[in-house]
C-alpha cells in the first residue's frame, strides 16, 4: 500500500447547493475572519477552505464542516480506501472534480447511507469523516466534522399526492435533527395524542405532518387549511392573525411550529413571549430572511439557552430555530 498523509492547516466548510455566495459573505460581515484569510480562501466547488482559519464557530449557511484536516496522497483507489478506513470506518463524499473515480472509492468503502430516506427514520450518530479529490492521486479530509449526517446532507422520499404543500419537507427534515440536537433531552418526536400549536398553518404541510402522528392540533393562520384538514376532527382551526393571540388565549401544549411569513424581530419576540409563558416544551420555528441577513437578530435567537438555528436541506432563504423550554 502506497499513502502518504500529512496533517493540514486551516479548516474548510461546505456550502448548501447554491448557496456558496451566502456563505462566503457570511463569513465577512459575521467577522468570522478577517479580509486577509478571506483573500487567501480555496474553492473546491462547493467547499470553501481557509488554510489560515482555526474554527471557532460554524457559519449558519455551512452544511457541514472539516476541522481536522489532512492531505493523503495515493497510488490507487484500494489504496486510497485503506489509507481513509485505517483512520476510521464512516466516510462521506463532496466530490467537485473526478466523480467517476471519486465514487470508484466511495464504493469500496464501509457503507454509509446516501440514499432517500423514508421519514420518520433515525441517523446513527457514529462518527463521520468528509473527504474529498483534489486531483487522482490526493484527497482532502477530516475525521471529524460538524454533522451527524453524511456531508451534512439528508433527502427524503417525497409525497406528490397527500400534502397541501412542499413544506412538509422541512419539518420532516427537523424532526429527524431535533433528537440529535439536544441529546442530553431525550426528546420523543410527537405521538397520539400529543398536544401541538401550528402557526402560520395554512395550507397546511406541516399539519398534515403532526396528523401523521395522530396530534391533536390547533392551527392558526388567516386562510384556511386545506379542505381535507379542515373536515380532521383532530385539527382545531383557528382563523385569526396569529401575532394578536396570546399563550393564554391558545393553553398549554407540548410541541409549538411556526412557519409564518414575518419578519424575524417580530418572530423574536412572539418566540421570547412563549418562553416567559412556560406554556410549552419544545419548539420549532422558520426564521423568514427579509433580503440581506440581519446577522444580530439571528445571533440573538442562537444564544437563547437550549437553542440552536440551522439551515436545512429543504429550507430556502431561511433558518430553522430549535427550542427547548426547560
Amino acid at each position: 500500500m502506497s499513502v502518504n498523509i500529512e496533517k493540514t492547516t486551516g479548516s474548510a466548510y461546505l456550502a448548501f447547493p447554491e448557496m456558496i455566495s451566502e456563505l462566503e459573505k457570511e463569513f465577512l460581515n459575521r467577522k468570522i475572519c478577517t479580509k486577509e484569510q478571506f483573500e487567501k480562501r480555496i474553492l473546491y466547488g462547493e467547499l470553501i477552505y481557509f488554510p489560515t482559519l482555526t474554527m471557532d464557530k460554524v457559519p449558519f449557511w455551512c452544511k457541514s464542516a472539516m476541522y481536522d484536516l489532512f492531505i493523503m496522497k495515493f497510488d490507487s483507489i484500494t489504496d486510497a480506501v485503506h489509507g481513509l478506513c485505517d483512520i476510521q470506518r464512516n466516510w462521506s463524499p463532496a466530490f467537485f472534480t473526478h466523480f467517476r473515480r471519486g465514487m470508484l472509492i466511495q464504493e469500496k468503502m464501509p457503507y454509509v447511507n446516501l440514499k432517500i430516506r423514508s421519514f420518520p427514520c433515525t441517523i446513527p450518530q457514529s462518527p463521520i469523516g468528509m473527504y474529498t479529490l483534489l486531483d487522482e492521486h490526493t484527497i482532502l479530509a477530516s475525521a471529524k466534522t460538524t454533522d451527524f449526517l453524511p456531508s451534512g446532507h439528508i433527502e427524503l422520499e417525497e409525497d406528490h399526492e397527500n400534502p397541501p404543500s412542499r413544506a412538509y419537507l422541512k419539518l420532516q427534515e427537523a424532526l429527524i435533527r431535533m433528537p440529535y440536537l439536544f441529546p442530553e433531552h431525550d426528546i420523543e418526536l410527537p405521538k397520539n395524542g400529543t398536544k401541538c400549536l401550528d402557526v402560520g398553518a395554512s395550507p397546511g404541510g406541516w399539519t398534515w405532518v403532526l396528523r401523521r402522528f395522530c396530534c391533536n392540533i390547533t392551527s392558526v393562520d388567516r386562510a384556511e387549511l386545506s379542505p381535507r384538514l379542515m373536515a380532521d376532527r383532530y385539527i382545531n382551526f383557528i382563523k385569526h392573525d396569529v401575532f394578536s393571540l396570546t399563550p393564554e388565549d391558545l393553553g398549554e401544549f407540548e410541541w409549538i411550529f411556526s412557519d409564518i411569513i414575518c419578519y424575524p424581530e417580530r418572530l423574536y419576540e412572539w418566540v421570547q413571549m412563549w418562553r416567559k409563558s412556560e406554556k410549552f416544551s419544545k419548539m420549532i420555528c422558520t426564521i423568514k430572511l427579509q433580503g440581506e441577513e440581519n446577522w444580530e437578530i439571528i445571533e440573538r435567537f442562537a444564544a437563547i439557552p437550549n437553542s440552536r438555528v440551522l439551515h436545512l436541506n429543504y429550507n430556502k432563504h431561511e433558518f430553522t430555530f430549535f427550542h427547548i423550554n426547560k
